[in-house]
């Protein structure tokens, strides 16, 4: 199946709200098998929110809309979906009376406005709203798009509305929209994201062209995001297992080409990685931040149960602090300065003896936009590993150049070449 997005209301094309919902949608969709094709916004227009519906369903068998089914005079998604799909308002009495309920349990009074709310299409699926009054629903219309090959007197189409709050339609779907198409959709499809690091999405692609040539199921796709880049290997088959099989079995080939950069082959990011990998392996860790001001530490702690392993990450901006806090000696910073090999490595060894952990790892760099120099430019990071008798008694330090002028491009790479490296060494 092939669907559109279409999200209706005027305040997302003045930017007041930013649109969420369509990400939301586009993931769930895809983790189904529903090709998404196409993502469009439209005002609280009715002449333009029924041609968008329209120019939606010329080659889509789905379009979904967010917005417009509330109970005031400009949420018109329903009115504009009867008229395209040939259908007629009448009055829900088993909606109405929810809607009165719902009202009621929050003291609120009933409107003629939320009485608008239980006029739905005559023929259409309700979907029920439990996280507010508008109830959203699903209607259809023989086909009538634009392909050739589409003369199957049973084949749909179908337009399926939600309310356009987050919290509403996000729970809308999960336990009403989302069972309804998977009735809908043939066969069943399964996929595994592959987590990689070091290496760019060109480069990765390049590596995986013997995969990805000539492919049809599974198909792979990869994919860059925050510093970092995925592969998605997805099948579609009979059934669960027959696709979940077939991915198994691709991943194997993806790791002979890439294994080197892969850190996980189950969708998890670096931080829950190596933070899992921590506390499997009861290693405590501690650490000692300047140019990430504390990005590492709070990435660990959104890790359930991670204060088992994790004790501290101190941010030591100023160069009195590494000196007050980590015992890094004046003579490293006033021969090297803070940016430096020797610096990160005292700073990760002072913050292990300090802690008394298992593990310390430091970072120190120049994230921009200003502050560079040519023997030291912008973006020049290092990172140290102070690693204790527990995990071998070494110290290791990496050194990252990447030239960017992006402040945060630069702190986030920074703490996931922290991850990295903890994940490479332990």
């Amino acid at each position: 199946m092939k669907a559109a997005i279409l999200t209706v209301g005027t305040e997302i094309l003045f930017g007041e709200i930013t649109n969420t919902n369509t990400v939301y949608l586009s993931r769930r969709l895809n983790d189904i098998g529903i090709d998404v094709m196409y993502h469009y916004t439209v005002g609280d227009n009715p002449q333009r929110l029924a041609e968008m519906i329209e120019t939606s369903l010329r080659d889509c068998d789905i379009v979904i809309t967010t917005g417009g089914l509330g109970p005031t005079q400009d949420d018109m998604t329903k009115e504009i979906a009867c008229q395209v799909m040939g259908d007629h308002l009448v009055m829900h009495d088993d909606i109405l009376e929810f809607i009165k309920n719902r009202m009621l349990s929050y003291k609120a009074v009933m409107t003629e406005n939320n009485v608008k709310q239980a006029l739905l299409p005559s023929r259409c699926r309700v979907f029920y709203n439990d996280a507010g009054t508008a109830p959203g629903f699903a209607l259809a219309r023989p086909w009538n798009g634009s392909e050739s090959d589409t003369a199957e007197a049973d084949r749909m189409q179908w337009i399926a509305c939600l309310p356009g709050p987050p919290k509403e339609m996000t729970r809308m779907f999960e336990r009403s929209a989302m069972p309804w198409l998977e009735e809908l959709t043939e066969g069943c499809l399964f996929y595994k994201e592959i987590r990689t690091f070091g290496i760019g999405e060109s480069d990765l692609e390049t590596k995986l062209l013997p995969v990805i040539n000539g492919q049809t199921d599974p198909t792979i796709a990869t994919y860059a995001k925050d510093g970092e880049c995925s592969v998605r290997v997805a099948s579609k088959r009979k059934t669960r297992e027959e696709a979940e099989t077939a991915v198994c079995e691709m991943i194997k080939r993806v790791e002979e080409y890439v294994g080197e950069f892969i850190y996980s082959t189950e969708g998890e990011d670096y931080p829950s990685v190596v933070g899992n990998k921590l506390m499997s392996s009861n290693l405590t860790i501690s650490a000692a931040e300047s140019c990430t001001g504390g990005l590492f530490g709070a990435a660990l702690t959104d890790i359930p149960g991670i204060s088992s392993v994790f004790d501290r990450s101190l941010v030591t901006y100023s160069n009195q602090a590494k000196v007050d806090e980590l015992g890094v000696r004046l003579e490293t910073l006033e021969k090297y300065g803070a940016v430096s090999e020797q610096t990160a490595l005292e700073m990760a060894e002072g913050v292990r003896q300090k802690a008394g952990t298992d593990i310390g790892i430091s970072v120190t760099g120049i994230a921009g936009p200003d502050g560079g120099t040519d023997e030291k430019p912008v973006g020049l990071v290092y990172i140290g590993l102070s690693l204790g008798e527990k995990c071998g008694g070494r110290c290791l330090c990496r050194k990252i150049d990447r030239r960017l002028k992006d402040r945060q491009r630069n702190r986030r790479h920074a703490v996931l070449s922290m991850f990295d490296m903890i994940y490479r060494n332990i």
